[in-house]
């Protein structure tokens, strides 16, 4: 049987990161989840990334939903999240950034043959596609210990 521990976690301050620190953070993992619309439905998939001059690039494979709806758009793009953290499951300290912005498939054989390169997926299947999203709205938190900050006030 296995049994879980909670930890006696305090109160949390929630701190507002500006543009640059909220992308700065994304750099540093490399795993997040994109959001989409599947059917008329909000769907989420956890994919890995890299960060490419503040885009965020993803791989797809043929027959992904995201890979179809970027296809398919028109050139404006398919309006995605994607969203990553970094939060200790024990102390619930860390941060996490949303970004919501434009998805469009890269069609460029260098582009993608440069992404083949640099991002490899943790997932087991040949991922012949990059999906580069294009930042319009982010937001991000840090979440800091607030009887901490009340003992450095004083």
């Amino acid at each position: 049987m296995r049994q879980t521990h909670r930890a006696l976690v305090g109160p949390r301050r929630s701190i507002e990161l500006d543009r640059g620190e909220a992308l700065r953070l994304l750099g540093t993992v490399s795993l997040g989840r994109i959001v989409f619309t599947r059917q008329a439905l909000p769907t989420i998939r956890p994919v890995n990334h890299i960060m490419d001059d503040g885009d965020i690039v993803i791989r797809t494979h043929e027959g992904a939903a995201l890979t179809a709806h970027t296809r398919e758009s028109d050139g404006t793009g398919v309006v995605v999240a994607y969203e990553a953290d970094a939060i200790d499951p024990h102390t619930h300290l860390g941060w996490s950034v949303v970004v919501t912005g434009f998805a469009h498939l890269v069609t460029d054989p260098q582009e993608i043959d440069r992404y083949r390169r640099l991002l490899h997926p943790w997932v087991h299947r040949t991922m012949d596609y990059a999906v580069r999203i294009r930042p319009d709205l982010i937001t991000g938190i840090r979440l800091t210990d607030a009887d901490a900050d009340r003992s450095d006030d004083g």
